[in-house]
C-alpha cells in the first residue's frame, strides 16, 4: 500500500487546516480507498465540519475505509514537517500514472504526436516550483548590461493621496484593479509591489501570463526609469549614465524580498500552498499578495463551462485567503469591450467581466484610466486611478503622473 499516500492522508486528519492548502486532489492518489476518503475529508471540510479521527470514525461507511484499524494506522504515519515532501512525491508519481494512461490511449486511438505532446504537456503543468525569488531574478540580470544577450496602518501604495483615502492596503482585504488592455494595471501593480516591499512587507507576485524574466525587466525599468524597449539589449542600448545607475536599481530592487511565482493556470490552493511555504521562511514578515489576473486563476470546478460561477468561486476564496493569511491581496481584473463604445469611457462596476460577485467580495475596486490611450494627440499624461468603491474610506479619484515607456509611477 502507497506509504506516501499514507503519511499524506495521516496528516491531513492531524492538520486539518492543511485541507485547504493542498494542491492534491482526491483523484490523483492512487488507491481507490485512499480517493474516496479524501473525498469525504474534502466534503466535510466544505461543510466546516473536521476531519480528524474522531469525526471520522461516525462515518456510516466506516468499514469500507478498513475501519477504525486503518484509520488510526493512518493517522500514524502523520507528519507536518514532511507534508510537503509527501505532495511532491504524490504529484510526481500520479504525472507518470497519467503519462503511461496518455500513452495507452495515443497507442489504441493512433494520436497525431501533436495532440500526445498537448496532452502530457498538461500534466507537465501541474507544479509546485515555478517559484523565482526577485533576488535571484536580479541576480541572473545584474550582468545583463555588460554582457552580449545571449502596520494597523495598511500596506502603503507609494501614493500619498491614495493612502489618505485607503489607508493603504489593510490585512484581510481584496483589492481590484480593473482596466482595458494595455491601460497600465501590471505597472500599477509591480508599484505597488515594490513600496510594499520597501516598507518590510513581503510581496508575492503571481503572474499567471508574463514571465518571470518580463516582470524583473519591468521592475528595473519603472525603478530606474529607463525605456524598457532598451532592456531588450541593455549592453548595446543602455547610456553609460544608465550603466552607472543600474547597481543602484538592482540594490534597490533587491531590498524589497519580492517573490515572483510564473506558472501558468495556478489555482488558488496552489496560491494558498505556496504562500504558507515561503511565509514559513520569512516568519517576520507580513506577506502581501498580488496576483495578474483574475480570469486567469483556475477554478476547482469547470461549472459546464459557466464563467459566472467560476469567476464567483475564485473571487470568494480571494477573499477567505486575505483573511485567512491575514494579509492584503490586490488581483488584476480585464474589463469588457463595452467601455470602447460609450461616449464617456471611464469604467464603472458593470464593465468587469462576470462583475456581480466581485463587485460584492473586493473591499476595494479601483479602476485605471488614461486619457491619452484613446485621444492621441492630448498632451494629457497623467493615469487616473478611480476608486469606485472603498468599503472603509472615501471614494474618489487619484492622478498620477506615468510613463508608459519605463512604467514610472509617480505623485
Amino acid at each position: 500500500m502507497n506509504l506516501a499516500e499514507k503519511g499524506f492522508l495521516g496528516t491531513l486528519m492531524k492538520a486539518e487546516y492543511l485541507l485547504k492548502d493542498t494542491v492534491i486532489q482526491p483523484d490523483q492518489l492512487e488507491s481507490t480507498r485512499h480517493k474516496e476518503l479524501m473525498h469525504r475529508m474534502v466534503k466535510l471540510n466544505r461543510e466546516g465540519k473536521s476531519t480528524d479521527l474522531v469525526s471520522l470514525t461516525t462515518l456510516q461507511d466506516l468499514e469500507s475505509f478498513g475501519g477504525m484499524t486503518y484509520l488510526r494506522e493512518l493517522e500514524s504515519y502523520a507528519d507536518v514537517e514532511k507534508f510537503e515532501v509527501l505532495e511532491k512525491l504524490i504529484l510526481e508519481l500520479w504525472k507518470e500514472r497519467e503519462k503511461r494512461n496518455i500513452l495507452n490511449i495515443a497507442a489504441v486511438n493512433d494520436w497525431e504526436i501533436a495532440k500526445v505532446i498537448a496532452e502530457l504537456d498538461k500534466i507537465n503543468q501541474t507544479k509546485m516550483d515555478d517559484h523565482t525569488s526577485l533576488e535571484q531574478a536580479l541576480l541572473n540580470i545584474f550582468e545583463a548590461p555588460w554582457q552580449d544577450q545571449l502596520f494597523s496602518k495598511g500596506v502603503p501604495t507609494g501614493i500619498k493621496k491614495l493612502d489618505e483615502m485607503t489607508g493603504g492596503f489593510q490585512r484581510g482585504e481584496v483589492t481590484i484593479i480593473a482596466a482595458r488592455p494595455s491601460m497600465g494595471k501590471t505597472d500599477v501593480m509591480l508599484h505597488f509591489a515594490k513600496w510594499a516591499g520597501w516598507a518590510g512587507y513581503l510581496p508575492l507576485i503571481f503572474s499567471l501570463e508574463m514571465p518571470e524574466t518580463l516582470i524583473t525587466k519591468r521592475l528595473i525599468a519603472s525603478t530606474g526609469n529607463i525605456n524598457r524597449s532598451k532592456l531588450r539589449e541593455p549592453k548595446r542600448m543602455l547610456s553609460e549614465n544608465q550603466k552607472k545607475k543600474w547597481v543602484d536599481v538592482i540594490g534597490e530592487l533587491n531590498e524589497t524580498s519580492m517573490q515572483i511565482f510564473d506558472g501558468a493556470g495556478q489555482t488558488i490552493a496552489e496560491m494558498r500552498a505556496k504562500t504558507r511555504k515561503i511565509i514559513n521562511q520569512f516568519p517576520t514578515k507580513k506577506p502581501i499578495l498580488l496576483i495578474d489576473y483574475l480570469t486567469l486563476i483556475q477554478s476547482s470546478e469547470t461549472y459546464g463551462g459557466n464563467a459566472h460561477l467560476q469567476v464567483t468561486e475564485i473571487s470568494k476564496s480571494l477573499k477567505t485567503m486575505a483573511k485567512d493569511f491575514g494579509c492584503a491581496v490586490i488581483c488584476l481584473a480585464q474589463l469588457n469591450r463595452s467601455v470602447e463604445s460609450r461616449a464617456n469611457k471611464r469604467p464603472m462596476m458593470s464593465d468587469i467581466r462576470e462583475s456581480g460577485s466581485v463587485e460584492q467580495d473586493a473591499d476595494v475596486i479601483m479602476f485605471l484610466y488614461r486619457e491619452a490611450y484613446y485621444d492621441k494627440e492630448t498632451e494629457d499624461r497623467s493615469l487616473e486611478l478611480i476608486l469606485s468603491k472603498n468599503r472603509n474610506g472615501p471614494v474618489g479619484s487619484v492622478n498620477v503622473n506615468y510613463n508608459e515607456y519605463t512604467g514610472m509611477i509617480e505623485e
